[in-house]
């Protein structure tokens, strides 16, 4: 110990005596803010999902597999603040069952769909008389074909939504570099029009045809919200306001909340709208703040402080599934469905998945006829149990029925 002391002391002493051994080079004058704390909520977040325990699913979901995803990328820088939208809605549907795509075209084509009630008909690229049948036919031996459903901004203002549905998919030909076999129909019976387009999962070649998911979600989308923007001109700063106004307090995906979802993946899940010192003032901060309240009112955001929330995981899921379900009540509501719609029922086909039937759909007289029936049963029922016959026998009835 003694030993290593002296050697030490020694060492030292040499070191301090030379003066020329230590020279101080000042370096370039760094930031003497403190570093900002990231709160406690936003830490625990960030080590939850690097330990994989939470999904947020609002990530890039970019996919190179398939065609159209450098047109999809090229329509996108098209759309512009003013730009009108549209809204679309696709399904990849399994050919399991060669009837399955026949009962869905007779579907669509119930009464009721359009302008005056009365049936609606199937039209293509070649014309308005489109035979839903042989387009059945045609794919029978396909792997699966495409459920589009496209309802564009201002329908109503279009001048034709055929010509819209044409234009629409000879663009979606050149984008994905093959000629498409659709036949569509457009409805009407909903608080917005919109067009059912069914295309076959084969491109020219014999191949089947896959699309890529990004042209699916938002190639297609801006292709639409092009053509309406072309026919009917931008939208002005009060058509802009006002559209967003309407989408604070809707129940279904919005722009909003797209533009929400993007600050919440950058922020670990977190929605910080508390407004900054110095900063300009935001004209939108109130509109967003009304979104996230409203998302909170339907469990789709956790309060994390003042002006401050997480988004849940599957909120673009979840909402999407609201927006179909209100499409469902209000078509339930239709002024043109009202006075002749007597029966109701959601059934299941097979490879079809869930829909609507009311009286205009496939079985409506055997419904009818089933509830005609039970209604006379049930007045008969009423007679007999209220006539002198009935009356010793009505103790035990009212004992079995409590029981």
């Amino acid at each position: 110990m003694l030993l290593s002391f002296l050697v030490f002391r020694h060492l030292a002493t040499g070191i301090m005596s030379r003066n020329d051994d230590l020279r101080i080079r000042p370096g370039r004058i760094r930031s003497t803010r403190a570093p900002k704390a990231k709160s406690f909520l936003a830490q625990a977040l960030q080590a939850a999902q690097k330990a994989g325990g939470i999904s947020r699913g609002i990530g890039s979901r970019n996919s190179r597999f398939g065609r159209g995803r450098a047109a999809s990328l090229a329509a996108t820088r098209l759309l512009q603040a003013r730009s009108r939208g549209a809204m679309v809605k696709a399904r990849v549907v399994r050919m399991r069952s060669r009837g399955s795509l026949r009962t869905h075209v007779g579907y669509l084509q119930r009464n009721g769909v359009t302008r005056d009630g009365s049936p609606g008909k199937l039209f293509d690229a070649a014309g308005d008389e489109a035979d839903g049948r042989i387009f059945a036919e045609r794919c029978e031996d396909d792997r699966h074909h495409f459920r589009f459903i496209v309802s564009p901004d201002d329908a109503v203002e279009l001048g034709s939504l055929r010509t819209f549905t044409r234009e629409l998919m000879d663009q979606a030909s050149r984008d994905l570099g093959t000629r498409l076999d659709w036949v569509a129909i457009d409805h009407w019976n909903t608080e917005h029009p919109h067009i059912h387009i069914l295309v076959r999962g084969r491109a020219v070649d014999g191949s089947d045809l896959v699309i890529s998911r990004d042209y699916i979600s938002n190639g297609l989308r801006a292709r639409a919200g092009d053509l309406v923007t072309r026919e009917l001109g931008p939208r002005s700063e009060l058509d802009v306001r006002r559209g967003l106004e309407a989408e604070v307090t809707a129940e279904r995906w919005t722009r909003l909340d797209r533009v929400l979802a993007r600050e919440a993946g950058r922020a670990d899940g977190v929605i910080d709208l508390r407004p900054e010192r110095g900063a300009a003032r935001d004209p939108l901060l109130e509109i967003r703040i009304g979104r996230m309240r409203t998302l909170e009112r339907l469990g789709l955001a956790e309060p994390a402080g003042p002006a401050r929330w997480v988004l849940a995981a599957d909120t673009e899921q979840r909402l999407h599934a609201l927006g179909e379900r209100g499409d469902i009540i209000k078509r339930k509501d239709s002024p043109q469905l009202r006075p002749v719609s007597l029966l109701h029922a959601t059934v299941r086909r097979g490879g079809g998945g869930r829909r609507d039937h009311d009286t205009y759909g496939h079985g409506a007289t055997t419904m009818l006829a089933l509830g005609l029936l039970l209604n006379i049963a049930g007045i008969g029922v009423f007679c007999w149990l209220f006539s002198g016959a009935a009356m010793p026998l009505f103790p035990a009835l009212c004992f079995f029925l409590c029981a």
